[in-house]
């Protein structure tokens, strides 16, 4: 008996974690979040309901965790830094055009804009785990271009950013054009425009 070992709650917790997470990404991108239920990621990850309950508070906070967990372990986001601010921007946001595009990225992620547009504590959640830490990469990148000169020193980076996502991602939400890597050269060759000493 003494060669026998108890099992280990706190791995168990874990795997069953991780199912939970990925059996909710999968959900909604196979049926679409509307018809993700609690009980079909309970199901889907072999838990029960109200172990999903035990950690987190709605469908909403589930599926928000469970894109939230594909960047754990990351060390932040880091934009690329060549030292030509605009080859940098073009390739950030031809990348992000490319996701927004991708419908394996699009459907959960619009889902998720409905859940946060609805519940304002996660909302509060977005904005301090992913939209905070992501911006905080971003405006990193641009005062290094200030360093260089590229952008004005005087400029406001969270207007900067505004210049040069909000149009994207107003597109995006109102389908009211095409996503592509010329969209995204045209939104940094006209911020930068305007951010240019």
């Amino acid at each position: 008996m003494a060669g026998v070992k108890k099992p280990d709650p706190a791995r168990r917790s874990e795997r069953s974690r991780q199912a939970i997470l990925q059996a909710a990404r999968e959900l909604v991108s196979e049926v679409g979040y509307a018809k993700v239920s609690v009980e079909a990621i309970a199901a889907r990850a072999g838990v029960g309901k109200q172990t999903i309950y035990r950690w987190w508070r709605s469908k909403g906070a589930v599926v928000f965790d469970s894109f939230l967990a594909l960047s754990e372990g990351d060390q932040g986001v880091v934009l690329p830094d060549t030292g030509d601010i605009e080859a940098d921007l073009k390739t950030v946001m031809r990348a992000t055009v490319a996701e927004f595009a991708d419908p394996g990225f699009e459907a959960p992620i619009r889902a998720l804009n409905l859940e946060i547009v609805g519940d304002p504590e996660l909302a509060a959640q977005y904005r301090e785990k992913l939209a905070g830490p992501v911006d905080e990469g971003k405006k990193a990148r641009l005062r290094s271009a200030q360093r260089a000169g590229q952008i004005a020193p005087d400029a406001d980076l969270d207007l900067a950013l505004e210049l040069l996502y909000a149009p994207l991602y107003q597109r995006w939400l109102l389908r009211s054009g095409p996503l592509t890597p010329q969209y995204a050269d045209a939104l940094v060759d006209l911020a930068l425009k305007a951010l240019r000493p």
